[in-house]
């Protein structure tokens, strides 16, 4: 059996669970956990070479940490990943809804939206429809 991801990011779902209750129930603390073997992937390939993308990476590994988080529990998210509201993050990852490429499939496979509840994927849909 082969698993893979990032565990920093791959939890389990517990509907309505607490946050403790999530962490019982992920990989780690399993009756498997002391049988399996790791191999780690040396390069990411998802990522381009750039220094830009390493920074990008590193920053996403210690938000994952939790490394980068204030008094409150806060992140600091970078001011050119921030749209002031739904209207202004739907233009901006669709801006090309209205050329010939939409028309193809792979235009809205390229430009999506991801979320961590299904309730705001809904709302999300909503709107862009």
């Amino acid at each position: 059996m082969v698993f893979g991801g990032d565990f920093h990011q791959t939890l389990p779902v517990i509907p309505k669970g607490t946050r403790q209750q999530v962490v019982a129930a992920s990989l780690c603390r399993g009756n498997l956990w002391g049988h399996i073997k790791f191999l780690h992937l040396r390069q990411n390939m998802c990522l381009g070479h750039s220094e830009a993308d390493n920074q990008h990476a590193q920053w996403l590994l210690e938000i994952g940490a939790r490394s980068t988080m204030d008094d409150n529990e806060m992140i600091q998210v970078p001011q050119s990943m921030v749209c002031a509201n739904l209207n202004g993050l739907i233009n901006r990852i669709y801006s090309g809804i209205g050329n010939s490429r939409a028309q193809d499939d792979q235009y809205f496979l390229d430009c999506i939206i991801l979320c961590p509840r299904n309730d705001k994927v809904h709302d999300i849909n909503e709107a862009i429809l």
